[in-house]
């Protein structure tokens, strides 16, 4: 009975993340193809996750949801030092994937809390809430820029 338990828990768990898009799962190296940096960031600004690959020489990738403002892509961690945020501050650069497109990039943290405010609108319109840290001394966001 337990074994049957067991396996019946295991079964559901992977049902139920088949379907999501979401899984903030930490993978390596990102497959695609190396594309040059837009002269809009419109089409990723339609999509609600992307991935990055962070840490060149240990690659590290890690699905993100993003935002476009002023045509400038950012990504957001709160208050979370994720392992991505911790790579990232030790070294800026990254690539990001999304339709098997690869962006090479470098990503500048934001201390401006206006900017911030006017990301999280953004930010809210896309998602349905506002990030979870208001306090742009605690959260880590970064704008994406062409390296």
């Amino acid at each position: 009975m337990r074994t049957h338990l067991s396996t019946c828990m295991a079964l559901t768990f992977c049902l139920l993340i088949s379907g999501c898009a979401f899984i903030p799962f930490s993978g390596g190296k990102l497959d695609g193809t190396i594309t040059p940096i837009p002269d809009s960031w419109s089409g990723i600004a339609a999509v609600d996750i992307i991935q990055i690959e962070t840490n060149p020489s240990e690659p590290y990738s890690v699905k993100l949801w993003i935002t476009v403002m002023d045509n400038v892509p950012y990504i957001h961690a709160g208050a979370n030092l994720a392992t991505w945020v911790e790579h990232l501050q030790v070294n800026s650069e990254l690539r990001l994937e999304n339709a098997g497109k690869l962006y090479e990039l470098k990503a500048e943290r934001v201390t401006s809390a206006e900017e911030f405010k006017r990301l999280g609108e953004i930010y809210n319109a896309k998602y349905g809430n506002y990030p979870r840290n208001p306090n742009i001394k605690e959260a880590y966001l970064f704008r994406l820029l062409p390296r």
